[in-house]
C-alpha cells in the first residue's frame, strides 16, 4: 500500500525530469495524503511526432480514484491504490489501465510496519526514499468523474505491487516505479494496450530505495513540514518480510 507521500523537489527539477514544457510553481510537500492534490503528468492530446507541442503536461487530480460508473460516491470506497496484479481486468480500473494511464512524481514514500499485537513490536514509521535522490515516478491511473449536477473532477491513484525483498520487512506492497526511459511507453495509451506495458508492473531492484526509520508524527495529516523525514532511532531491527493478508488499499471515503 501507498497511503503516504512526499514530492520535495521544485517545479524545476520536476519539468526536466519529465520534460515538460510549462509547469506552474507549488511548493515543496513533505505529507501528502488521500484526497488532497496531487501532481501527475499525463500524455499530452496536443503533440503529434516531430512537432514543436509538448509531449506531456501536468495537472492536479484528487488522490482518491472514482470509477466513471459510480453512482452514490458516499458508498463507494476510496481507492488510493490499485493493485498491479488485478487492475487490468478489475472494473474499478480496466478502463483507466486502457485510456487513462499517468505518472505521479515523487521524492518518497512512507510506510509502517505493524506487526501483530502479541508480538510485543512497537509500530515503526519509515520514510523511503531512492537511494540516489531526486524525483521517480509512480505508475498511476486517472478518471475523470462526472457528477449528477454536471460538475467534474479529475481523480486518481497509485499503483502498486508485491515488495521485494528489502521492502517486505516492513510491508508486503510497494508502489510501482517507472524508470525515464520508459515514460513514453507508459503513458502511450494509443499503440501500447496494458497487456504490453504489464512487464513495467514490477518491484524496483533491491537496491533501489533506502527506508530510513522516522517519528510517528507523519501519522497526522496537519504535520507537513520537512523534519517529518528527520531519522528517529529504529524501532525495527530486524524482522522477516511479511506473511499477513494483503492490504485492501482502500479506505473510507467520508
Amino acid at each position: 500500500m501507498c497511503g503516504r507521500f512526499a514530492v520535495s523537489a521544485g517545479p524545476r527539477d520536476v519539468a526536466e525530469v519529465f520534460n515538460l514544457a510549462d509547469i506552474e510553481d507549488f511548493p515543496a510537500r513533505y505529507n501528502i495524503a488521500p484526497t488532497q492534490p496531487i501532481l501527475v503528468v499525463v500524455a499530452s492530446d496536443r503533440h503529434e511526432p516531430g512537432s514543436n507541442l509538448p509531449e506531456r503536461r501536468a495537472l492536479l487530480v484528487r488522490w482518491g480514484l472514482i470509477p466513471g460508473w459510480v453512482k452514490d460516491v458516499k458508498a463507494f470506497p476510496l481507492l488510493i491504490n490499485a493493485r498491479a496484479e488485478t487492475a487490468i481486468g478489475k472494473a474499478s480500473f480496466r478502463a483507466a489501465m486502457r485510456h487513462r494511464r499517468i505518472l505521479v512524481p515523487a521524492s518518497g514514500f512512507y510506510e509502517w510496519h505493524r506487526p501483530p499485537k502479541e508480538s510485543g513490536e512497537p509500530s515503526q514509521a519509515y520514510w523511503i526514499r531512492p537511494k540516489k535522490g531526486g524525483v521517480i515516478a509512480f505508475a498511476g491511473l486517472m478518471e475523470t468523474y462526472a457528477s449528477a449536477d454536471g460538475s467534474e473532477i479529475d481523480t486518481g491513484c497509485i499503483l502498486t505491487v508485491g515488495a521485494n525483498a528489502a521492502i517486505g520487512r516492513i510491508h508486503d506492497r510497494m508502489p510501482v516505479v517507472i524508470h525515464q526511459d520508459d515514460f513514453t511507453r507508459w503513458l502511450d495509451c494509443t499503440t501500447q494496450e496494458p497487456r504490453q506495458v504489464a512487464d513495467l508492473m514490477v518491484p524496483a531492484s533491491e537496491d533501489f530505495f533506502e527506508a530510513i526509520p522516522v517519528s510517528d508524527r507523519v501519522n497526522k495529516v496537519a504535520n507537513t513540514g520537512p523534519d517529518l523525514q528527520n531519522p528517529v532511532a529504529a524501532a525495527l531491527a530486524a524482522v522477516a518480510p511479511r506473511k499477513d493478508a494483503p492490504d485492501s488499499s482502500q479506505l473510507s471515503l467520508f
